[in-house]
């Protein structure tokens, strides 16, 4: 009876052999000695697993220390763990998420331990879809994800399964993790604090993956424990000894002989011992002496030997597997080799006798130190040249795309411009899967093949759009360096619209100058149909607009974009569209009648194309003018239109702008809660280059909603770190940030200074061409200030020029502005109209905060009036806005003032701390309920910390000390049995 068993959730485990059923040889699992100390440990972490917190476990130690053996052993002992295991692979190292399909396809694929109709079906058939663990990975599918979506479908699956069963990630040799794989686990073990998950992993001593940073976030102290093998004891040896060679007593001179000349390496023990006992020797004093020629340097040696001791077809075999990896198809190993598939298997079976091939069908070493052996005899070139040999077989049996880019990256150039087509189709692969870093490795290796320049720029191109998905500087400088190489107007239109966009989303704007001189028309063009030749130009036309809207001194002569028309534009081609797209966005900051704005938009966006490249700006030209026009139904559509189409292209960086868009959206409507969430999850995301774009953008929103919450502590120390930049050239975002430091300044007091920056916007926008009241009602906050300082002609001189173009724009919110500014200024009866005039206009607009602060400022009139019922029901209104908007601040101010008018709050949320966000809100109703902390964790699939963060927050808003007082706070909830949050979600 064959008493071996096969561990079905890893097929790279060997076989095993259960314990005195025969002298272990060459080919099988040796006995386990010497590891009590750290299966205590490692037993430790899995019993605070069980207690429900996650756990990180790295065992560490050289090569050949058992740090597998010792892995697996241990895992064979868990029964009530859920254990998915994987070993990554040298050559995998560039697979896209290649680690982690590994680890999932056992429980999705092959041993599905999910039936049909199982709760955990969607989840795993979302990561399966994602993965590509159903096909393999060279047939096309329909799924595509960007890398956020696929992380986020992967913690969801774990958190799922967690839930029905404690589950642990067993991960052999991490430091030949795919950086994706490590990015996610990374984000991991930060996410699933309130899970029973526990994630092991092996390390070589020294060796760390790529990304280190990652790495180092992985095995934090924090939250990871780590165990380092040591050598075996003399006492373990002898035990080991005794069981070698089936025997109670061995010499113990013998195992100190044997244990001297190995240091007690586990790995060079084994091959002592399996020396000593084919040459015959006994474990006893005779066979000290003999035993005391091996040591530790002479593995290496050993292994050498017996390559030589076999015929030419076993030493290609070898140099066959040490090349294509193990488990390689007969077939493949044949065509490498040059051999017939007969001959194979001879060579097979005699590497197998000389104890370095494992026993079974699937051809593989017996330990990685062969593999290395192989390959040391071997010089760089000739590595390099073996790889090219392996690519080549692979590519001609039909393997996939990425099989075959391993190879050739570890290769030197190919002859051939197949190597060219199979990494760019990798490379698109692997952008499909979420994973554009590894595309760009891919794409790095394509542009050093023997290309022409013509045949390297359009991969320059492709390597720009793929870097463009996370790292807009590197997209800048391989455009730049494809353009010099493209001929063909519409890949060098999109090559530009690479720059000047990926400059857009950086700090770094060189790229727009560049963009610019290449938009310079040559000394000579070459003859096109008139048609095309319009076409052009009028793409070109448009990016020429915006690259001097973005950098002002750029600005040439020819003035606006409709000086360079001949012509109206219809609509009716894309270079039209984009012109009226940018005409309707430079008519609004112009300050031209809104009606004008929309007639150019409405024709603009009739049929708007997919966004790509080559059409920037036309997208962003029609979400800023929607934005301005206080259109914000449509702006939330279309961003959310947007948004689903880059994130089934998977342009991240872009996917994250428009995240800044929504975040402004929401601060024009008033809801400052929604509004802070939403910038905060924007810069906590993780970035590849570092920064998430449109940074300055995104901390001005911030600003504002925390001035708004009354938390200018905070405000400050963003705004700070601004404190540097250099705005002498700068675009569109930096007088927007000049606006909200100044009302930072206001809140603070400093009422000079925050004139002064008021002024400063003020210059940039007229620089800019910026006149409408639309883009920054400056001139009305630098009124109110002038006023307050005892300035009441300069006052009424800025009121006067923004009425007159509020006037002219027509845009209802910057009437209402004004009119509110110049109530608050004038006295009497006509203060008073002006006022409620201003109330009436905001009314019509989506504007609720300025509408509360309209409603604040006709109460306190109405106050001066002694009309108290007027004012309590104005300002009772007000305060009720300004508490759904989340406006700590304001809504004090309503409060105290709605008290002094005789009336009292009825709204249970206005208290100083602000309205409860929706996060919060779940968060307390569910706490009120009963549930604890980590229940809610689970139930919402966040973290411990983020259910703990949003209850502080909430207890502070709501002026309570804790739990107990939820339920009155919240006005009573209803509870439901804390046993069944499992089941939600």
């Amino acid at each position: 009876m064959d008493r071996r068993r096969r561990d079905t959730t890893n097929p790279d485990l060997p076989l095993r052999v259960e314990p005195h059923q025969g002298r272990p040889s060459e080919h099988t699992a040796w006995p386990f000695v010497g590891r009590a100390e750290e299966l205590t440990a490692l037993e430790a972490v899995a019993g605070e697993v069980r207690a429900g917190r996650l756990q990180v476990v790295q065992l560490d130690g050289d090569a050949g220390i058992g740090k597998t053996a010792l892995l697996h052993h241990w895992l064979d002992g868990l029964p009530d763990f859920l254990v998915l295991r994987a070993r990554c692979r040298p050559l995998e190292r560039d697979f896209a998420f290649g680690t982690v399909r590994r680890l999932l396809r056992s429980l999705l694929t092959t041993d599905s331990g999910i039936e049909r109709g199982h709760p955990l079906n969607d989840a795993a058939d979302a990561v399966s879809r994602m993965l590509c663990l159903e096909d393999p990975p060279y047939h096309p599918t329909g799924a595509r994800a960007d890398g956020a979506e696929t992380i986020r479908s992967l913690n969801h699956l774990v958190f799922r399964l967690a839930r029905h069963q404690p589950l642990l990630l067993a991960i052999d040799d991490v430091q030949g993790i795919d950086p994706p794989s490590l990015r996610w686990l990374a984000g991991l073990v930060h996410q699933a604090d309130a899970h029973p998950v526990l994630l092991a992993v092996t390390t070589r001593t020294g060796e760390r993956p790529p990304p280190e940073a990652l790495f180092n976030e992985l095995v934090h102290p924090s939250i990871s424990r780590t165990v380092r093998l040591k050598p075996l004891t003399p006492h373990s040896v002898e035990r080991l000894v005794a069981e070698v060679f089936d025997t109670q007593r061995p010499d113990r001179s013998f195992c100190s002989a044997c244990h001297a000349a190995t240091d007690g390496h586990p790995l060079f023990l084994r091959a002592l011992l399996c020396d000593a006992r084919h040459s015959g020797l006994q474990p006893d004093g005779k066979g000290c002496d003999s035993i005391q020629t091996f040591g530790l340097h002479t593995l290496q040696r050993v292994i050498r030997h017996r390559l030589c001791q076999g015929t030419k077809d076993s030493a290609a075999l070898a140099r066959g597997l040490a090349i294509l990896g193990d488990r390689r198809p007969l077939e493949l190993l044949a065509a490498y080799c040059g051999k017939g598939e007969a001959v194979i298997r001879c060579a097979a079976a005699e590497l197998h006798a000389l104890g370095l091939l494992r026993a079974g069908d699937d051809l593989r070493f017996v330990h990685p130190v062969v593999r290395d052996t192989v390959l040391a005899q071997w010089s760089p070139q000739e590595v390099g040249e073996a790889h090219a040999t392996a690519a080549r077989v692979l590519h001609l049996g039909g393997r996939p795309d990425e099989e075959v880019a391993a190879h050739l990256l570890a290769a030197g150039p190919v002859q051939g411009t197949w190597a060219v087509t199979v990494l760019r189709r990798a490379a698109e692969e692997a952008v499909r899967r979420g994973a554009a870093e590894t595309a760009v490795t891919y794409l790095r290796h394509a542009v050093h093949q023997l290309l022409t320049p013509e045949e390297r720029a359009p991969v320059l191109l492709q390597l720009a759009l793929t870097a463009g998905h996370y790292d807009p500087a590197l997209a800048v400088s391989y455009a730049a360096a494809a353009l010099e190489g493209l001929h063909d107007d519409s890949l060098r239109a999109k090559a530009v619209g690479v720059i000047t966009y990926s400059s857009l989303l950086s700090r770094d704007r060189r790229g727009l100058e560049m963009g610019l001189d290449t938009l310079t028309p040559g000394p000579s063009a070459p003859a096109v149909p008139a048609p095309s030749a319009r076409e052009r130009h009028l793409r070109e036309a448009a990016l020429r607009w915006w690259l001097e809207f973005e950098r002002p001194s750029l600005r040439s002569a020819s003035g606006r974009p409709g000086a360079l028309l001949d012509g109206d534009l219809r609509g009716s081609t894309p270079g039209e569209r984009q012109l009226l797209g940018i005409r309707a966005f430079d008519a609004l900051r112009a300050g031209e009648p809104a009606g004008e704005a929309i007639e150019l938009i409405n024709r603009a966006g009739v049929n708007l194309p997919t966004f790509s490249l080559d059409l920037f700006p036309l997208h962003y030209c029609v979400a800023r003018s929607l934005l301005l026009l206080d259109q914000l139904d449509r702006a939330e559509q279309f961003c959310a239109h947007l948004l689903r189409e880059t994130r089934e292209r998977r342009l991240d960086l872009l996917s994250s702008s428009l995240l800044v868009y929504r975040a402004g959206i929401q601060l024009s409507r008033g809801d400052i809660g929604e509004a802070a969430a939403t910038a905060r999850a924007v810069a906590e995301a993780p970035h590849p280059n570092g920064e998430p774009p449109y940074w300055l953008s995104l901390d001005t929103i911030s600003i504002d909603t925390l001035v708004e919450q009354g938390d200018l502590d905070r405000a400050e120390s963003i705004a700070a770190r601004h404190s540097g930049t250099d705005p002498a050239d700068s675009s569109g975002e930096w007088p927007r940030f000049l606006m909200s430091l100044s009302a930072l300044r206001t809140a603070r007091g400093d009422l000079h200074g925050s004139l002064s920056l008021l002024r400063e916007c003020g210059h940039h926008l007229a620089a800019a061409g910026a006149l409408s009241p639309a883009i920054s009602p400056w001139r009305s906050r630098a009124a109110a200030l002038q006023l307050a300082l005892g300035r009441r002609r300069d006052a009424h001189a800025l009121l006067e020029e923004e009425r007159d173009l509020a006037r002219r724009c027509a845009i209802p919110r910057a009437m209402g502005l004004v009119l509110l500014a110049q109530g608050a200024m004038t006295e009497g009866t006509r203060g008073l109209d002006l006022l409620a005039e201003a109330v009436s206009t905001l009314e019509r607009t989506p504007a609720r905060l300025e509408l509360a602060r309209a409603l604040h400022a006709y109460g306190r009139a109405l106050m001066q009036r002694e009309d108290n019922t007027g004012a309590r029901t104005a300002l009772r209104r007000g305060l009720d806005l300004a508490v759904t908007c989340g406006a700590t601040s304001l809504a004090q101010r309503l409060q105290q003032r709605l008290y002094d008018a005789g009336g009292r709050a009825t709204t249970r949320t206005a208290h100083p701390g602000g309205s409860l966000t929706v996060s919060e809100e779940r968060v307390t109703t569910l706490a009120a309920q009963g549930y604890s902390n980590k229940q809610i964790a689970q139930s919402l699939f966040v973290s411990l910390r983020t259910v703990e963060t949003h209850l502080t927050r909430a207890y502070r808003k709501l002026q309570i000390a804790g739990r107990p007082q939820l339920v009155a706070a919240l006005g009573g909830v209803a509870p439901c049995a804390p046993s069944r949050i499992g089941d939600h979600g």
